[in-house]
């Protein structure tokens, strides 16, 4: 098995996750995601990147699951990545 999944192939992922799951296609935003464990990969560690995806939808679940409480997640938590020190 390949390292590399092909863009395709992640969307086959992301629908199989809303079959089972009853999800929408605003459900899983994609590109707000990736985009969220490339910072926090770049500005904490990579093995942070899908702990934090993992908080992210616990918190935003938590705060009622809405599209935008996802996004506020994520925001917050790539802001604390951007200027993350481990001293502090």
């Amino acid at each position: 098995m390949s390292e590399r999944l092909p863009p395709e192939a992640l969307d086959a992922w992301a629908e199989e996750l809303r079959r089972l799951f009853g999800l929408s296609p605003e459900d899983i935003p994609i590109p707000l995601i990736l985009d969220l464990a490339r910072d926090v990969a770049v500005g904490v560690a990579r093995p942070a990147a899908p702990l934090s995806a993992f908080v992210a939808g616990l918190a935003a679940g938590r705060a009622g699951g809405s599209p935008e409480q996802v996004r506020r997640a994520v925001s917050a938590i790539t802001s604390c990545a951007n200027g993350w020190r481990e001293d502090d």
